[in-house]
């Protein structure tokens, strides 16, 4: 009977709301309240003996999606305020009134509603694994713990900050390619759909054989006139597929994660970046006091990579059994030497996590490197690509022209 109590409880839909009342000296109260319906906070403060002029319903529908740059900034301010010496509870009211999206307002407005029933903060953000990972939640446990919450926050700010920052460059990597061959793509079919169509008319009166080039113009023009509905809804039904399968295929993103390392040119950055990820999560973790097997489970988790997730998942094995972390790495087999030196030398001079944070910021200035000499590289590449594809298509319409001429 009690268990069933309490499962009605639980599915009892919960508003927030704002209210306003006055206590027993006449003083003026505001505050909000967590509840099932109005006459729940009517109850509720008249039992606090806090006389009720007001309550409203607040609204906190809509609103974007919570990025992880949302996450960075809420850590910042929550990191920002804890070392100002402002009270957890009154630093989540803060952070989440003055927020412009109402899904962040509402997801930090529920944490707070969790803490003020008796949860920790590690606890609270469990609650919300969408937003809040093993790692995020391991570190504030590993605060609370240890009495130095300001201080892990700061560290987890930075952290997420950076790696906002390595995710960043390599989407800009990719994305300048892409957006330049989609439109190249764009224009081609437009041009073939609409102008060659147009040349096409003009030689029919010629009334003589067209060049070699010019016909290939006019077949693939002919096709693309005929089926462009049907190139239009492959392509775009196959992009729409593969990321879709990409995001909700465990197989494919293994696929993938291969072939991305293994691509030429973007490999060796995505490579660079995962390893600044992997050196710069396990740094965080261990300098927050976290054991370091425990922090292997998180760090497997934030490399973003399928195949340095099972070489992190065996390094973990390895290290369980007594292995020492330098060991374990060589034998995972996807680590450079200069890590694998660097991390050996951390582990011999007690300073492990000031190692792995010099690897990670060599790492990250080295994607920094890898990102700008790429997009110098791939402005002139593709320049020539779409002088090639457009051009050649123009000489293509223009020989009959010519031929003309010269006949003339």
């Amino acid at each position: 009977m009690a268990t069933a109590t309490a499962a009605a409880k639980r599915d009892v839909k919960e508003f927030v709301y704002q209210w306003v009342g006055t206590d027993k000296t006449g003083k003026t109260l505001r505050g909000e309240m967590r509840a099932g319906g109005e006459a729940v906070v009517n109850a509720t403060l008249r039992r606090q003996g806090v006389k009720v002029i007001r309550v409203k319903k607040q609204s906190l529908r809509g609103g974007k999606r919570i990025t992880d740059k949302d996450i960075a900034i809420f850590t910042r301010q929550m990191a920002t305020m804890m070392k100002a010496g402002v009270p957890l509870l009154q630093a989540f009211d803060i952070v989440g009134k003055g927020h412009s999206n109402a899904a962040v307002q509402k997801l930090l407005l529920d944490i707070k509603t969790e803490i003020e029933t008796g949860s920790s903060l590690k606890q609270a953000f469990q609650k919300h694994p969408a937003h809040f990972d093993a790692l995020y939640c391991n570190l504030v446990g590993a605060g609370e713990a240890a009495g130095i919450l300001d201080s892990l926050l700061d560290r987890l700010a930075t952290y997420k900050e950076k790696i906002l920052a390595i995710k960043g460059k390599i989407k800009s990597a990719l994305f300048y390619p892409t957006a330049v061959i989609a439109v190249a793509f764009i224009i081609t079919a437009v041009i073939m759909i609409f102008v060659i169509p147009a040349f096409k008319t003009v030689f029919a009166s010629f009334g003589a054989d067209l060049p070699g080039p010019t016909l290939i113009v006019i077949a693939i023009s002919d096709f693309f006139v005929a089926w462009w509905w049907a190139i239009f809804g492959v392509i775009i039904g196959s992009i729409y597929g593969f990321f879709y399968a990409w995001k909700h295929s465990v197989a494919m993103q293994r696929v993938m994660d291969r072939v991305m390392l293994r691509a030429p040119i973007f490999g060796e950055i995505i490579r660079k970046a995962t390893i600044a990820r992997w050196t710069r999560t396990l740094a965080t973790m261990f300098a927050a006091g976290v054991p370091l097997v425990e922090s292997l489970d998180s760090v497997a988790g934030a490399s973003g990579n399928f195949e340095y997730y099972d070489a992190t998942k065996k390094i973990q094995s390895e290290v369980s059994t007594g292995s020492g972390l330098t060991v374990a790495m060589q034998n995972a087999d996807v680590f450079p030497n200069m890590v694998l030196q660097m991390v050996a030398i951390g582990e011999e001079s007690g300073a492990l996590d000031t190692m792995l944070s010099k690897v990670a910021d060599f790492y990250e200035q080295e994607v920094d490197d890898a990102v700008e000499a790429l997009s110098s590289l791939m402005e002139p590449l593709i320049m020539v690509v779409l002088g090639t594809i457009i051009g050649g298509m123009v000489v293509a319409m223009y020989l009959p022209i010519f031929k003309m001429g010269s006949v003339v």
